[in-house]
């Protein structure tokens, strides 16, 4: 039977680990874009990917259930806005198909995960 480790941070939080990788390939993807797209769909990505883990962060340390999950919904509207953007940047041609696929599996994997966290979350308020 395996052990569960015990979350003591957000960084913990397979939720938060799984966004961080979805960051992290945002970022790089984001390189690519053209230099008149930094002011526009470059830095929006950006604060949308790094606004999914925040929310998840702030609500990790919020006392409640019911603010854990208001933050965690927050995360995931973020989320769902990526998503809508990186189709934009797919089909602008930023993005190759080849490229677009992991990203946007990244993000279904990270969608499925908050979701786990929000039900468990409210299973406890």
């Amino acid at each position: 039977m395996e052990e569960k480790q015990k979350i003591s941070s957000f960084t913990d939080l397979d939720a938060w680990k799984e966004g961080h990788k979805l960051v992290l390939m945002v970022y790089n993807i984001t390189r690519t874009f053209p230099k008149e797209e930094v002011f526009a769909l470059v830095s929006q990505m950006r604060r949308c990917v790094v606004s999914i883990t925040s929310n998840i962060a702030e609500g990790f340390s919020r006392q409640s259930f019911k603010e854990k999950v208001q933050f965690y919904y927050i995360s995931q509207g973020s989320l769902t806005e990526l998503q809508n953007q990186l189709l934009i940047a797919r089909d602008v041609e930023f993005v190759t198909k080849k490229d677009f696929l992991p990203i946007a599996e990244q993000t279904v994997k990270v969608q499925r995960i908050t979701n786990g966290l929000i039900k468990k979350s409210k299973s406890y308020s």
